[in-house]
């Protein structure tokens, strides 16, 4: 998310921290670039107007002109601005109801509402230690009801079972004492959409709101449609008097003009934001660690926070112990390949640190991408455990079986093996505290 955005604003910073000193068409000349970029990201022209003049009566004031260092005040004051737009801090959602405490999705068809009503109730779970109830009154697109049924199986969350049939007021009703009966602590109603916005699908929601009287009114919204999602929202907002915003896809969305220009536009606070299709990728939205994402500083919190709860912390003490006895071994290079999938691959760890363009750049000129993490680890999964353990007995015969095990040619075999033995030649020497050298940049070679 952010990635095209991020790019720019990073090549624009570059140049106005290399100016000794700015004079005022410097800063003009700047602040232009800046919105170009924010335009292009397809942020909402009143969204990066309003941004370029709260940050022109900043930036143009003399703490910058005579700042020592002005490029850095910049992007301060960008930095300050941005972070209003989206909100000055992170919006809880509201549980302070008696129980069972409502929540409604809203939004179009195919914004992921089903998907993100499962995810939340995951979170809630996880996070809250609250026992929800997943309601689906879409009684009109076919299997509805139940695709909501399958997550709520798969992921162990309770769901209403399904009456033919029923209409969406009757659902409610009933819903409402099955949760009583039950003793669940939330409901989440997983609302019809529609292709767009439309009379009967607003006043079908107005009545089921009046009905079950949501503490929280939801808009789930996908990000990868830009501007459609910023006015679904505001006629959203209008109708329904939303309480907050689920931005869905963000994975998939290099541009985030739809993050920027949502809370400005609606004044409703942006909540979560899906980052990927698993039942757990559903993260809390937090405006400042998203306004460092943008200006290429990096979410070093979050990724520190996302290390805690996805990563075996018994499996890397393991690894640790392993390399500092100079006995790390394909076992567990696998299991340090499982852990960054948990954490989203690649991807999803360089999005948090700080400087990614620079780091994708040299990623993309190695042609590193996603696929190696999988092709390795079915190469290391059609080993055997004597192989892992000791990879220096697997001779040319045995490569041709973990080639027709793996599906990878023999070349892929052995960069694998080849990188392998270059990273644990390095760790040996980090392990006695030999890194004057640093990392070996042929390590980056043997990934291509």
């Amino acid at each position: 998310m952010f990635e095209n955005l991020t790019v720019k604003l990073e090549e624009i910073f570059s140049s106005l921290k290399k100016a000794p000193s700015l004079n005022k068409n410097q800063v003009e000349e700047g602040l232009e670039m800046i919105r170009k970029a924010l335009l292009e990201a397809d942020v909402a022209l009143p969204v990066a107007k309003k941004l370029i003049e709260n940050i022109k009566v900043k930036a143009i004031g003399q703490e910058i002109i005579r700042s020592t260092t002005p490029g850095q005040m910049i992007v301060k004051v960008v930095f300050d601005e941005i972070v209003k737009i989206l909100g000055d801090s992170k919006s809880e959602l509201n549980l302070n109801a008696v129980p069972p405490v409502c929540l409604m999705l809203v939004g179009l068809q195919g914004s992921g509402k089903t998907t993100t009503a499962a995810k939340l109730a995951k979170y809630l779970e996880k996070n809250h230690k609250k026992k929800s109830l997943l309601v689906s009154l879409d009684v009109y697109r076919p299997a509805a009801q139940e695709q909501l049924n399958i997550l709520g199986e798969k992921n162990l969350i309770q769901t209403l079972p399904i009456v033919k049939n029923q209409l969406p007021l009757d659902i409610v009703k009933r819903s409402l004492s099955a949760a009583s009966l039950s003793g669940v602590d939330i409901i989440i109603f997983d609302t019809a959409g529609r292709t767009q916005v439309d009379l009967s699908m607003m006043n079908e929601i107005k009545e089921i709101k009046s009905l079950a009287n949501p503490i929280e009114t939801i808009l789930v919204a996908d990000s990868l449609t830009g501007q459609i999602a910023v006015n679904v929202a505001s006629e959203f907002k209008k109708t329904v008097d939303l309480t907050g915003i689920i931005l869905t896809r963000v994975d998939g969305d290099g541009r985030g003009g739809a993050a920027l220009s949502m809370k400005f536009t609606t004044n409703t606070p942006i909540k979560f934001i899906g980052t990927g299709e698993k039942i757990e990728e559903l993260d809390i939205f937090y405006p400042d660690r998203i306004a460092n994402r943008i200006l290429g500083m990096g979410d070093v919190v979050s990724l520190v926070e996302k290390a805690s709860q996805d990563i075996d912390q018994e499996k890397i003490k393991k690894t640790e112990e392993n390399l500092k006895s100079g006995s790390f071994s394909m076992e567990d290079y696998l299991n340090q390949l499982r852990q960054m999938k948990k954490m989203g691959g690649m991807d999803g760890i360089l999005s948090m640190l700080p400087g990614v363009s620079k780091i994708k750049k040299q990623m993309d000129n190695a042609n590193i991408d996603e696929s190696i993490i999988k092709i390795n680890e079915a190469i290391i999964l059609s080993m055997t455990k004597e192989e892992r353990l000791n990879p220096k007995i697997i001779s040319a015969s045995r490569k041709k079986r973990i080639s027709n095990g793996s599906g990878a040619d023999s070349g892929a075999i052995n960069k694998l093996l080849k990188q392998f033995k270059m990273m644990t030649n390095m760790m040996k020497k980090m392990s006695k505290g030999d890194t004057k050298n640093g990392m070996n940049p042929e390590i980056f070679n043997q990934l291509k």
